[in-house]
């Protein structure tokens, strides 16, 4: 709640000395949600894969077959067959992926990859079969699909949308985070959400979990006492799946309210960063997702303007990330930063916007300083990625 609450007061700051009211305006923290959940999803899919040891870099593959089985059984059936179509889809994914590494032994990457270029091809093929002819579709998008059911809370959104707007330090700042929260939310948004807590739930207060965990760290050992590895390894990838699909799902539901070809637009793979900068940690990972789905938004919605604004933000950022490498005795980290955060700062004060070209970069750009900025605290599960033989313990 401090880091909350300090995060306010940060971007109030930052709003009344830039002037850039959209930084974090109701409607662009609703954005964001709409952004960040697939990919938290995504990222929610690929923790669970990777905390029971297998990577799984075929999560973009398995998105787009969540988008596909959205569109299909969305348009067709109703939009909450369009999710468990899309989630059933994913898991099919998972599945092939977890026959490949588990069953055979195939490697980690070369199979999310071929599952990644085998979904591609098998959506464009299966789009065409499904909606060519149909009104409103064709080759590469389905029909318009009914929308999921969406809360609003009267009595509070409209007061907290005036007090929005009288844009007053921290006050009209917290207005816009609650009036967000409590206008036109999604009911799919509320249950990916919850997915985050039950995954911690399960992974760190259950024995379940603890077991799955533990496949990821030390399979043979885990084997040594009883864990059927192959077991927990199979259910984690096919679940890894699942989740995958259901982020391609929110796309095609939620986000869009209709199945397109290249939807997905490389968010499997900023899922997976996500993942890592969060440490394979649901509470992170959520952070992180938040983090790349704000910069999506402030592409879309303000452009070169209100990104220029959070310029100010990263040149500190940076700074002040560099003073805290000094103070561990880092003088190469700190010199580096401290370069970076005043090259940052004076991009900032010798230019009004950001071109075109460079906001459309800003999510890609984003995950890439994430990573390298938080890369030395992060620790992976020790046997992931790692080949595994049953009986191995022996």
């Amino acid at each position: 709640m401090i880091w909350l609450a300090a995060g306010l007061v940060l971007f109030s700051l930052l709003r009344i000395i830039t002037g850039a009211n959209d930084l974090d305006s109701s409607g662009t923290l609703r954005a964001t949600l709409v952004a960040a959940v697939p990919i938290g999803l995504a990222g929610l899919g690929g923790l669970w894969s990777e905390r029971a040891g297998v990577v799984n870099i075929g999560l973009e593959g398995m998105m787009i077959l969540g988008t596909f089985g959205a569109g299909y059984f969305g348009y067709f059936y109703g939009p909450w067959q369009g999710v468990l179509g899309a989630i059933l889809l994913g898991a099919a994914g998972g599945l092939l992926h977890a026959v490949a590494t588990v069953i055979f032994g195939v490697d980690h990457i070369v199979s999310g990859v071929a599952i990644n270029i085998i979904a591609l091809g098998a959506v464009q093929y299966l789009a065409a079969l499904a909606f060519t002819g149909v009104p409103g579709g064709g080759q590469t998008q389905s029909p318009t699909i009914d929308s999921l059911p969406s809360i609003t809370i009267d009595f509070l959104s409209e007061p907290l949308k005036k007090l929005e707007q009288k844009h007053w330090f921290v006050i009209s700042d917290l207005a816009s985070v609650l009036g967000a929260i409590v206008t036109n939310l999604n009911i799919l948004t509320i249950l990916s959400l919850l997915l985050f807590v039950l995954t911690w739930y399960l992974l760190w207060k259950t024995a379940f979990g603890l077991r799955l965990r533990s496949c990821g760290e030390s399979p043979a050992a885990a084997e040594s006492l009883g864990v059927n590895v192959i077991r927990y390894k199979f259910t984690a990838v096919v679940v890894s799946g699942g989740l995958a699909g259901l982020a391609g799902g929110f796309l095609a539901l939620v986000a869009s309210s209709t199945f397109r070809d290249g939807q997905t637009g490389g968010r499997g793979y900023i899922g997976l960063a996500a993942m890592i900068f969060g440490n394979w940690r649901p509470g992170g990972l959520l952070a992180g997702a938040g983090l790349f789905g704000y910069t999506d938004t402030l592409r879309l919605r303000g452009g070169g303007e209100t990104i220029h604004g959070l310029l100010l933000l990263v040149a500190v950022g940076i700074i002040l990330f560099g003073l805290w490498k000094f103070r561990q005795t880092r003088q190469i980290s700190t010199l580096i930063g401290a370069l970076l955060g005043v090259a940052v700062a004076v991009w900032y004060f010798s230019t009004d916007s950001i071109p075109e070209d460079l906001t459309g970069m800003t999510p890609y750009l984003t995950t890439l300083l994430v990573l390298a900025l938080f890369s030395q605290r992060l620790r992976m599960p020790a046997a992931d990625g790692k080949p595994y033989r049953k009986g191995s313990a022996g």
